[in-house]
């Protein structure tokens, strides 16, 4: 399987709290709520997209338990991404049990979660997909282990929160495998990891020119 990731990010970053002012406070976080305004038809086709792809999840435990509070009650046969969560293998890195409150979880112990992954991604299927759950993507970033981000950038900046990229992270470069930009101004990337490159301005034979 391909480990994908799959998040909501402002224009400096942030992919923290992304559905609502009380979503996710952590750390005093006070501007959630920040993607709603900017959500159109647009993003809505494009996270539909993305739960096409899975039927296993990866989630942090405060993602889970949020996503277990809300998505099991969805129950309209014409949600596709509620029947798509309800349905889907879910595995939760958590350091305790998750008391069975959402069908077919599996808890994955913080220990060792990194080996459970590889083990994961060298079985048959088609992606393991986080969402939400930044600082467990981030985790997963930095031990190289992401082949595929999918990034919902929304036209704000909100200053101070949990990043997927930060500045004790990894240098690397990103093929771009598809980028559109909706009608309220939303960029939906897809990226693919690649080494870190870099480049020089110089001039040539009078002309500008870049020398990699």
């Amino acid at each position: 399987m391909r480990l994908s990731v799959n998040l909501f990010m402002t224009l400096d970053g942030v992919c923290q709290g992304p559905g609502g002012p009380d979503e996710d406070m952590r750390g005093g976080f006070d501007r959630g709520g920040w993607l709603l305004p900017h959500f159109d038809d647009g993003c809505g086709a494009a996270v539909g997209e993305w739960f096409e792809r899975t039927t296993a999840l990866l989630l942090g435990r405060y993602t889970y338990d949020t996503f277990a509070g809300h998505w099991p009650h969805v129950t309209d046969p014409a949600d596709q991404v509620a029947a798509t969560l309800n349905a889907a293998r879910k595995y939760v890195v958590s350091s305790s049990p998750t008391g069975g409150a959402w069908a077919d979880t599996t808890t994955v112990l913080r220990d060792d979660f990194l080996d459970r992954v590889r083990a994961l991604k060298a079985q048959d299927g088609d992606e393991l997909q986080v969402h939400g759950s930044v600082r467990l993507a981030r985790t997963l970033h930095e031990a190289g282990l992401v082949d595929v981000y999918r990034l919902l950038v929304a036209p704000v900046v909100v200053g101070a929160g949990a990043r997927l990229f930060d500045a004790e992270g990894p240098a690397g470069s990103f093929a771009v495998s598809r980028g559109t930009v909706t009608g309220s101004g939303v960029t939906s990337l897809v990226l693919e990891p690649r080494d870190f490159t870099s480049a020089t301005a110089t001039v040539e034979g009078g002309r500008d020119s870049v020398r990699g």
